[in-house]
């Protein structure tokens, strides 16, 4: 997403430092070369040597490196290096600095030569961030043309709650992301993705499952967060799972724990892809102790599970893209069909067992994608991550109509 890009990351004095390490890895594993330029007063709050460690980069934050040789650090060829410098976290101090050109430290020197793009994402206590001073110092930036990211609410440094806090790394990566991609075509846009099987616990050691992977889930997930979009991946017990920077992985186990995952996020997503293989129905009680085997025979009651898909579909606002999965043995298409319309879905995707190479537990996967009014649209067999992208590319359709 961010391969070749040069981004000089600046850090003030704010308690908020500590997430510019993650910001930074989070960055580097995107692809961008980064290096980090501090003030004296982020020194305060975090080391160099943490930064040097995840940016691969040496860090500066003085005008000489060594004042026993005097040798310096050349701010204007740093400045001149990157494709973005982007102060996060930005305190009240520096922001000052920078509305008025006050130039008394390394940092300020870099931003003051910088003839790239600058991005920053403030954070102070809520009452400075409200403060007409500081106000009017965010309008003067903008009018510089820098490009701000709006502090979040929330608990903050003081023991106070308000606005103030700096957006959280993921969020930054994406609005970095989105800067150097405008024409993704879902940039901006926050995707939801179920995938893998549910366990429903019988007692402490046993469950009822299925042979669901979790490949194709993670793929579309993969192919969308690819496109831009910012995802959150609902999994069920699943060995491999994506590790890339704007997709957040949630962890569950059964249906229940699924579903309340999945209302915890639907209502902030324009697309939704309920690819798990979730179980229908799990035991009525679950025994506190292993059970023992003693008879011949043993009868487990069943009762129905939460139907996710029917539930976050009744839920569906306008604009939002809703997607499911129908794996079938008999009837494929007429049952796929029902279900498209029942779950309230904008497309579904259809699989049967009967294909080889398809289904649970495989890396190719051919699909038949159906929408409402019986069209349809088949493919061929393909590989999970080819699938994916026959799969996202009909969303981004949907989605951008």
């Amino acid at each position: 997403m961010l391969k070749g890009k040069k981004i000089l990351l600046g850090i003030t004095g704010s308690i908020a430092a500590y997430k510019s390490a993650f910001l930074a890895r989070l960055l580097v594993q995107s692809g961008a070369e980064v290096k980090v330029v501090m003030s004296p007063a982020a020194l305060e709050f975090v080391t160099p040597l943490t930064f040097a460690t995840l940016s691969k980069n040496p860090v500066h934050s003085d005008f000489t490196e060594n004042k026993d040789t005097g040798e310096w650090n050349h701010h204007v060829g740093l400045a001149l290096w990157a494709d973005l410098m982007l102060m996060a976290p930005l305190s009240a101090d520096t922001l000052s600095k920078m509305a008025h050109a006050q130039c008394d430290n390394f940092l300020m020197a870099v931003y003051m030569s910088a003839r790239c793009p600058v991005m920053v994402a403030p954070a102070m206590d809520h009452d400075m961030f409200l403060h007409p001073g500081t106000q009017e110092n965010l309008s003067k930036i903008k009018s510089f043309g820098h490009i701000v990211l709006a502090p979040n609410e929330g608990e903050l440094a003081s023991g106070l709650s308000g606005k103030g806090r700096m957006e959280e790394p993921e969020e930054i990566l994406q609005a970095v992301v989105r800067f150097f991609n405008p024409d993704l075509p879902l940039s901006g846009k926050r995707a939801l993705v179920t995938a893998g099987p549910t366990y429903e616990k019988i007692d402490p050691v046993r469950f009822v499952g299925n042979f669901s992977s979790g490949k194709m889930g993670v793929a579309i997930a993969e192919t969308l967060a690819s496109q831009g979009a910012d995802v959150v991946l609902v999994a069920g017990p699943v060995k491999d799972l994506p590790s890339q920077p704007n997709i957040r992985v949630v962890k569950v186990t059964s249906a229940h724990e699924m579903h309340q995952a999945c209302l915890a996020e639907f209502d902030q997503c324009d697309i939704t892809v309920m690819a798990a293989a979730v179980a229908d129905y799990k035991p009525a009680t679950v025994a506190l102790e292993k059970v023992k085997k003693k008879e011949d025979e043993w009868a487990l009651t069943m009762v129905k599970t939460v139907d996710i898909a029917s539930d976050l579909g009744s839920k569906k606002r306008m604009g939002q893209v809703m997607v499911g999965f129908a794996l079938e043995t008999e009837n494929e298409h007429s049952n796929a069909a029902l279900k498209l319309s029942k779950k309230n879905l904008d497309m579904i995707v259809l699989n049967s067992l009967k294909d080889e190479g398809a289904g649970f537990g495989t890396d190719t996967n051919k699909i038949t994608l159906i929408w409402p009014g019986n069209k349809l649209k088949e493919f061929g067999l393909k590989p999970k991550s080819k699938v994916a992208e026959d799969i996202v590319q009909e969303i981004c359709q949907l989605i951008l109509k």
